[in-house]
This record gives structure tokens, sequence and C-alpha cells, in this order.
């Protein structure tokens, strides 16, 4: 017998490997409180957690099977002692194995990579929200053509997983434009945008949301958000995995003179 539904969740991650930097931590603050109090949110602590991140992607949808995950440093300019993080959770291959099941039952082609390890897109948040590191956690990658529609369908495929004791999380960020970080249209951008994700995951008819969300870049302000779409991608599968489940906003945090939101399908 199933244990009740878990949530899906999109978090806007923040920045490289914020939570071990004494000063950036002070900025993230907020987002800092907000990750820890989401497991007494959820019905029960997860048996495993999905993360497909920002900092992910491949020719085809691809799923790192390792039993042990190594660390991924995708940053540079930061301090010595972040390129010696070590987020030690396990992994699951059957969970892996489960994913490509799945996957391959919708006809959808899902590689393995054995060797794939846990980025700052899915160690920052995990690090605050599950500290002790012992719920197995599997990444899959986004699609490199960054098809809404591909990956709208995928977290459909991926919805099972929700009744089956898997936290799926999508890590990316509500506003994610490198150059235009802390400058003077940064907050009025961010928030125009993010006003326009909100009102569309919001939305109680799903196929108008998804709609919404497969062409996104119509929205106020869009490719001045994202001028590339890799960190807005993850939140189209977790919409694909929200099925009915309507969206909200969990909450807001302003860095660098730009708001970062994050969103919950389902209770």
């Amino acid at each position: 017998m199933s244990k009740s539904r878990l949530p899906a969740l999109f978090i806007s991650h923040g920045g490289g490997p914020w939570p071990y930097i004494q000063e950036m931590k002070k900025l993230f603050a907020k987002t800092a409180v907000e990750f820890s109090r989401i497991p007494e949110t959820l019905p029960f602590k997860p048996d495993a957690i999905l993360v497909v991140s920002g900092h992910w992607e491949e020719p085809q949808f691809t799923v790192a099977t390792s039993e042990h995950p190594p660390m991924v440093y995708d940053y540079s300019g930061f301090p010595e002692h972040t390129y010696h993080i070590s987020y030690p959770a396990p992994g699951s291959p059957a969970l892996a194995g489960r994913i490509r099941a799945l996957l391959s039952q919708s006809g959808i082609n899902c590689k393995e990579d054995p060797t794939r390890g846990f980025d700052h897109g899915t160690f920052t948040p995990l690090v605050l929200m599950y500290p002790d590191a012992d719920i197995p956690v599997v990444t899959l990658s986004m699609k490199s053509n960054y098809d809404p529609l591909e990956h709208i369908r995928l977290g459909q495929v991926l919805l099972p997983l929700r009744d089956e004791g898997v936290l799926i999380m999508g890590s990316g960020l509500s506003y994610h434009n490198m150059r235009g970080f802390g400058g003077d249209q940064a907050k009025p951008v961010s928030e125009q945008f993010e006003a326009w994700l909100n009102e569309t995951i919001s939305e109680a008819d799903v196929q108008v949301r998804n709609e919404r969300l497969q062409n996104w870049e119509k929205a106020p302000a869009a490719r001045l958000a994202h001028p590339r779409e890799d960190h807005l991608i993850p939140l189209m599968v977790v919409a694909g995995a929200a099925g009915e489940d309507r969206g909200r906003r969990m909450f807001i945090d302003t860095v660098w003179n730009t708001v970062m939101a994050s969103y919950r399908f389902g209770d």
C-alpha cells in the first residue's frame, strides 16, 4: 500500500556553494531558513529524492546510477574549501532503474551515467534540507534542446514516483541572467517575470498552465530574465510531475537586487 503523495518542488537554489560561505549565507539568510523548514512541511520523510538541476544537461535524458555519487564542483572563483565540500548522500540504482523503466514504457529514451555526481544545484539545497545526508538522491539531466513540452511530458511520466515515496525537486532560479544580477534592471525584470510565473503555476486549469509554460518566451521580460533557459527548464519537469495539483509560491528571497522564488505543487 502506497504512502500519501509527496508534493513536487521547484526551488531557486541561489548562487554557487553559498551555504558553505559565511558572508554569502548571510545574504541568503531567508532562503537558508526556508530550505531548512521544507522537511517539516512534507507529509513524511521521503524514501528518496529525485533532483533535476539546471546544471546538468545532455543530448538525451540521462539518469545518474552511482551508488556513491561524487561531487561536481561546477563553479569558479570561490574559496578553496568549497572545492572540498562533501555531501555524502547515497545514490539509488534501484530508483534510477525505475526512472528508466517509466521513461521506456512511455517511449522516452533515457541513458545512464554511472559517474555523474552532485552539482551545486543539488547539494546546495539538500545540505540545508537534509544535513545528515541520509536520504538516497538520484539526479536526472535536462535535455539540451530545452524543449518545454518534452520536459513537461518527462515530468508527467515521473508523476507515479510521488506515490512511491520519492520527492521530485527541480532546482534552478526564477531569474537567471548572469549579466543582470545586481544591476538596476534586475529587480523590476525579476519581479515582472516572477509575477507571470506565479500566476501561471497557480492556474487551476492544468492545460492552460502547461500551454503558458510551453510559450514562456511570450511572458513579460522573459528573455531578460532568462537569456538561456537552463535554470527555468527544471520548473517544466516539476509542473508535469504536478499532474492536476495546483502550484503555489512557497517564498521569495531578494538577493543581489534580484527576486528569487520557489514553488510547490501539491499538499
